[in-house]
């Protein structure tokens, strides 16, 4: 097979933004990252000094396209749900169920496990957020669905066999036994939409929990003599926490002392994004309600966030120019890290010899102006 040669633009490495490389791809991998100009023969593309970056990596994706996974779990809805993320630079993402009930969840799970086996570009796995969550912290999830699931249901949970479960849960609603019980059986726990204490949300670490879902919302707060779970997982150097940046979920001073506060590589960049990413309806309903999407802010009428119109070229932008980070670092909370949460840090989120040949290319601004998924793809 001809190698494929991205030159003439600034690479990602692991020391930044490189320039006067060329990255080797053959058969949908990276075989090489060469300085100079493309090997002969190679088929080039020419990156016309855009910057290079490895392909995002959404954790929390509720639909795009004008499609709610919730309302079209199908292989179809999910190819359309990645189609429009992949416009803003997003190559692997987790399809969203926000909770509901356990017929639309095995319809959700059996139409991620045939989306994966029919290679649909950028389907990595599940993610089901909820319905073991905690009214208290409710959010705009329907608490009519939340329960606690039986063992039936739990092995549903973890039955998915050829992609990753993300799971966000209530951590005091378990077992620590539960708990431990669902991460060996491979399902990435994340705590959200919880009313946890500190020692609670400790105590769920221990257990297994790895992650927290949308840190700061819809959890307890950071407080002087109570740290909260905001607190308990901005103390735990191994949770992964997941950040909206889009101006309307968290200040920009409280994401910037999060970050500061944690070891580098433990936060990532997530969407929450809702069907208008990439579609042409600014609203749409949930669990039969009207949700309405304004400059940039997902509500209902009476005000309560629901998911995000944001995509993941926005949120690298939002981290850069709102909080200050370097433009490498933001790329790797949405492209490396959350690959490392995932438990694929091997496979996707570098731009290195045997990694998969998932890329964007993107100007100055971060607009997105090409796309690569295993080395298929094209730019502007």
């Amino acid at each position: 097979m001809t190698a494929t040669a991205f030159v003439n633009g600034r690479v990602l490495t692991e020391r930044g933004f490189e320039s006067d490389l060329s990255v080797i791809v053959e058969d949908g991998r990276i075989v090489a990252v060469l300085p100079g100009p493309a090997p002969r023969g190679a088929r080039t593309v020419d990156l016309q000094g855009r910057h290079l970056a490895p392909g995002f990596v959404d954790t929390q994706v509720n639909g795009g396209g004008d499609v709610l996974f919730n309302d079209e779990p199908t292989v179809d809805g999910l190819r359309r749900i990645a189609a429009a993320h992949r416009r803003f630079g997003t190559t692997g993402l987790l399809p969203t169920l926000i909770s509901d009930g356990n017929a639309t969840m095995c319809r959700a799970i059996a139409a991620v496990r045939e989306a994966i086996a029919q290679g649909v570009p950028g389907i990595l796995g599940i993610h089901l957020e909820g319905p073991y969550l905690n009214q208290a912290r409710k959010g705009v999830h329907d608490p009519a669905q939340f329960r606690v699931p039986d063992a039936a249901e739990l092995d549903l949970v973890a039955s998915l066999d050829n992609g990753k479960t993300l799971l966000t849960l209530a951590p005091e609603r378990f077992d620590r036994v539960t708990l431990q019980a669902l991460a060996a059986r491979g399902v990435i726990l994340s705590a959200g939409h919880t009313a946890a204490d500190y020692a609670q949300m400790r105590a769920g670490f221990a257990a297994g929990v790895r992650g927290v879902t949308h840190l700061f919302n819809a959890m307890t707060p950071l407080g002087s003599r109570e740290p909260g779970a905001v607190g308990a997982a901005l103390d735990d150097a191994e949770a992964w926490c997941g950040l909206i940046v889009d101006g309307h979920h968290v200040h920009d001073a409280t994401l910037r002392v999060a970050i500061a506060a944690r070891p580098r590589g433990r936060m990532i960049l997530v969407t929450d994004a809702m069907p208008p990413v990439g579609g042409e309806r600014e609203d749409f309903a949930l669990y039969g309600v009207r949700m309405t999407c304004r400059d940039g802010k997902c509500s209902t009428a009476d005000g309560t966030l629901a998911g995000s119109a944001l995509d993941m070229a926005s949120a690298v932008r939002n981290t850069v120019r709102r909080l200050g980070l370097p433009l490498d670092e933001a790329c790797r909370m949405a492209a490396q890290y959350p690959a490392e949460f995932l438990g694929l840090g091997g496979e996707l989120g570098r731009i290195a010899p045997g990694y998969r040949a998932d890329l964007v290319a993107f100007d100055d601004d971060v607009r997105v102006r090409g796309t690569w998924i295993g080395g298929v793809g094209g730019s502007e």
